[in-house]
């Protein structure tokens, strides 16, 4: 599949690998230097600067057809479908669910329960059809899909232009002396382990998460922060929060969670922090303009059960 880009003059004198990760984001940089991109019909280097008004034709191959979507579409779980039309779907994702079909999770994804229900744009390619955002398998919460092409391209502008708000909320380790922070830092990946990320003082992509507390616990030590998103970083929440000495409960990858069992003493909450894996996050609202009406939308999913739960216990502890 091939997709056209041209550069505007604010994206001008920007690294080109840079310039079509803001076009595609829902390839990551290193995925999209794996792809055939020309001008003018001649090959280009990802380290090129881009100018105004360059086109860019970039070869976006098709996943191999053992990880395609639709090759094993299923309904493995029932879809919180919160709404639906012509062009785009919007779902409340289950934690523990995988986005789309990939190495070691290649059956029971989001996207293959989808397309047993219902059709999604082709733009995305065969593994990720209708895909223009994404959250982590242990995130929970609202998302939209693309099922029109006209969709998959404005939304695709929506989410690389942050033209839209969204909002999580997460229980953490902490009580902060403040009821809101705004926290900036960016974030990479990290070069001790490639699948986590880290902020950096140099190099690194800008982020910027907007942190105001719903309640707190002091007995506990632990908090609920309402977060929203100005850039959209891979684990931006979660390395932002960490980082600054408020790391989400349950988050395996950065959660330090280990250090705090010990001042725990409720045993509910002792029990519930041991046998639940996968960080206490959960995508609360997400606003945008519809992608081809242009009418406001605005959705909001409730804490799903664990979260709710865990909320039921701290406030018990008070």
């Amino acid at each position: 599949m091939q997709r056209e880009f041209t550069v505007s003059d604010t994206d001008a004198g920007i690294r080109l690998d840079k310039f079509l990760a803001a076009q595609m984001p829902e390839f990551s940089r290193s995925e999209i230097q794996r792809f055939a991109v020309s001008r003018g019909g001649a090959q280009v280097k990802f380290s090129e600067k881009v100018r105004a008004g360059d086109v860019f034709l970039v070869d976006v191959p098709d996943a191999p057809s053992s990880t395609a979507a639709a090759d094993n579409i299923s309904s493995d779980f029932d879809l919180d479908i919160l709404f639906e039309d012509d062009d785009i779907i919007v779902i409340n994702k289950p934690r523990g669910v995988v986005m789309y079909p990939s190495a070691g999770n290649m059956t029971g994804t989001l996207v293959q329960n989808i397309l047993a229900y219902t059709h999604l744009s082709a733009l995305g390619g065969a593994t990720r059809p209708g895909v223009v955002h994404r959250l982590d398998k242990d995130t929970s919460g609202v998302m939209v899909f693309a099922k029109s092409d006209a969709a998959y391209r404005n939304l695709v502008k929506v989410f690389s232009a942050h033209d839209l708000t969204r909002k999580y909320v997460a229980f953490v380790w902490g009580v902060p002396p403040w009821e809101g922070a705004d926290i900036t830092g960016n974030i990479a990946r990290s070069s001790r382990n490639r699948q986590k990320m880290t902020m950096v003082k140099t190099g690194g992509k800008p982020a910027h998460t907007s942190v105001v507390v719903m309640a707190a616990w002091p007995r506990t030590g632990v908090s609920q922060f309402r977060c929203t998103l100005y850039t959209g970083r891979t684990h931006q929440i979660r390395v932002h929060l960490s980082a600054h000495g408020f790391p989400v409960l349950c988050d395996p990858v950065y959660g330090r969670g280990a250090a705090r069992l010990g001042s725990v003493r409720d045993p509910d909450l002792l029990e519930f922090i041991k046998t639940h894996d996968g960080q206490m996050l959960h995508a609360e609202l997400l606003e945008f303009a519809h992608p081809t009406t242009g009418r406001p939308m605005r959705f909001k999913a409730p804490l799903p059960a664990d979260m709710a739960e865990l909320k039921y216990i701290l406030d018990g502890d008070c």
